[in-house]
């Protein structure tokens, strides 16, 4: 009998001890002015998404298409210049460039084959020169440097080896798509890519993009690419045109024209 009741006596106080705790939970539960506490939530705060895999996505998306699209480049102070980009579906690929020589005089077309790279002489088609091989950078004097955002500068922007900075950048004119400034991360004479905004919209296609040389805007409808690229005229020998404009020619100290019979070459000894 005694045992029975120093059982229920515990019980009762266990009891008694669980409602105090419960009572506790529930006014601990609320604030002075018996308003419910908003509890805190125990899931993690969302990740913030990487800019560079943004980028990387939309061109790995870029380096599958095959398409010809055309685009204004805008240098500061000139006129809007016409480009016409194709990228054939074998991967050779042709970027026409109006003023892209002789300091903005001469239209050319920049073209890539497994031979080697060309440039070509347009408007009128005068020839094509071998100036680089396959994959390769064009000689500075001869380099417009357009071509490198449609085609060396893809693979420089999905290798995650090469130390970049990118970040989200406000849309740039003409376009809605998502931009993004890059920036190299380490100092060189000659940088894996230049600096710049690039936008690409969810196709891949570069849309916008504001570089050194210019601003480039995609002017219309993209369409089918060709099967492969064609040179506008046949390989030639020769040199090819350089970017800047010839120097102008220095009048004599005397102010009068040297002999037609004497060149300035060899007037200064030079055979």
């Amino acid at each position: 009998m005694l045992s029975r009741r120093v059982g229920v006596t515990a019980i009762t106080v266990t009891a008694g001890t669980a409602l105090a705790v419960m009572t506790g939970v529930l006014v601990a539960a609320c604030s002075s002015t018996g308003a419910p506490v908003t509890a805190v939530s125990s899931e993690p705060a969302p990740v913030q998404a990487d800019p560079r895999g943004l980028l990387a996505g939309r061109v790995a998306v870029a380096k599958d298409q095959r398409y010809v699209a055309a685009y204004a480049l805008t240098v500061s102070g000139k006129a809007p210049r016409s480009i016409l980009v194709s990228i054939a579906t074998d991967r050779t690929w042709r970027v026409d460039i109006q003023g892209g020589a002789l300091g903005g005089t001469a239209d050319v077309a920049i073209a890539g084959r497994p031979e080697g790279q060309y440039q070509c002489q347009l408007n009128p088609a005068s020839g094509c020169v071998k100036i680089a091989p396959a994959g390769k950078k064009l000689p500075a004097a001869n380099d417009p440097r357009i071509q490198y955002v449609f085609v060396a500068w893809l693979d420089v922007l999905l290798d995650r080896q090469v130390p970049l900075s990118v970040a989200p950048a406000d849309p740039l004119a003409g376009t809605s798509a998502p931009c993004f400034a890059v920036e190299p991360g380490v100092t060189a004479i000659q940088p894996p890519i230049d600096p710049g905004v690039f936008c690409y919209n969810d196709k891949g296609i570069l849309t916008a993009a504001k570089l050194p040389f210019g601003q480039l805007a995609l002017t219309g409808e993209v369409i089918g690419a060709p099967s492969t690229i064609s040179l506008p005229g046949p390989v030639v020998d020769g040199a090819p045109l350089p970017t800047t404009a010839p120097p102008s020619p220095s009048p004599n100290p005397s102010g009068s024209q040297l002999p037609r019979s004497v060149s300035p070459s060899r007037s200064k000894g030079v055979a």
